[in-house]
């Protein structure tokens, strides 16, 4: 399908549909089944046309395994998910199977620093809503190349500050409240996974805000977020267009400084 919030927004890239599927699409990107890789990565190169596919065994990381809904990924995460995301594993590094680790994850000895110690890390990752989906495959796939009989979990966008302060207040345009978008702190592709996943339940779902992951924030411009929207709000999103701000002077003259500048490419 087309999006009008695309159109209307001046989207540079095409959004991005994540799904659950039991079959692989015919030409999908896949991580090689236990190698290392980013989620994002291909979340960047869905917004280019390519879909994308995860399962159990191709999630690419276990923050990638958790935030597409694979369960607690974390579980074998070597010397503890908590230290890595703190204050580091020293210990552990020293040790032989550590030392073999540390070659690939450097910061496991001093940790990210994340969180000021492990047992906020702790109560970060028990505060996750990890979900263990029954589908094989969850994918991403361009908006446009979703097919009649595919429903959507999420949308998610990659946005510039003008395009995102848009989709805030389109988010809200046509609600009685106005807490309707949220930026709660987590991996990437936790906050365009697991995250608007569970506001899928809700009876009024927000859009979450991503990309604040300092991690991996060097593999989009620098003013790059995305935006991610449950299935049920882009829809009511969507039927918002015709009629709002989007059409009205302030916006348009946003619209014109933004095609003037030309669109940063994810």
């Amino acid at each position: 399908m087309e999006s009008a919030i695309a159109k209307a927004v001046g989207l540079a890239s095409s959004p991005v549909a994540i799904l659950e599927s039991d079959h692989k699409p015919e030409g999908a990107m896949q991580f090689s089944e236990g190698a290392f890789g980013c989620v994002v990565a291909l979340l960047k190169s869905a917004t280019k046309g390519r879909t994308a596919a995860f399962s159990r065994k191709t999630f690419g990381c276990p923050g990638g395994g958790v935030g597409l809904g694979f369960g607690n990924c974390y579980v074998n995460f070597p010397g503890g998910i908590e230290p890595f995301l703190s204050t580091g594993n020293p210990e552990f590094c020293r040790s032989e199977f550590g030392m073999a680790v540390l070659k690939s994850m450097p910061d496991l000895d001093e940790g990210e620093r994340y969180f000021k110690t492990p047992e906020i890390a702790h109560d970060f990752v028990e505060s996750l809503p990890m979900v263990d989906i029954a589908s094989e495959y969850l994918l991403f796939r361009p908006l446009q190349d979703v097919q009649d009989d595919e429903l959507p979990k999420v949308v998610v966008m990659l946005v510039n500050p003008d395009q995102l302060s848009a989709l805030v207040v389109l988010a809200n345009y046509g609600r009685n409240s106005q807490d309707n978008v949220i930026t709660p702190f987590a991996a990437a592709c936790q906050n365009i996974g697991i995250i608007p996943f569970r506001e899928c339940s809700s009876d009024r779902p927000r859009a979450v805000v991503g990309l604040t992951d300092i991690t991996v924030r060097r593999m989009f411009p620098v003013d790059t977020l995305s935006f991610a929207m449950p299935w049920s709000l882009f829809l009511e999103m969507e039927s918002n267009v015709e009629g709002s701000f989007l059409q009205k002077r302030h916006w348009q003259e946003l619209l014109e400084r933004n095609r003037k500048q030309g669109p940063a490419q994810p």
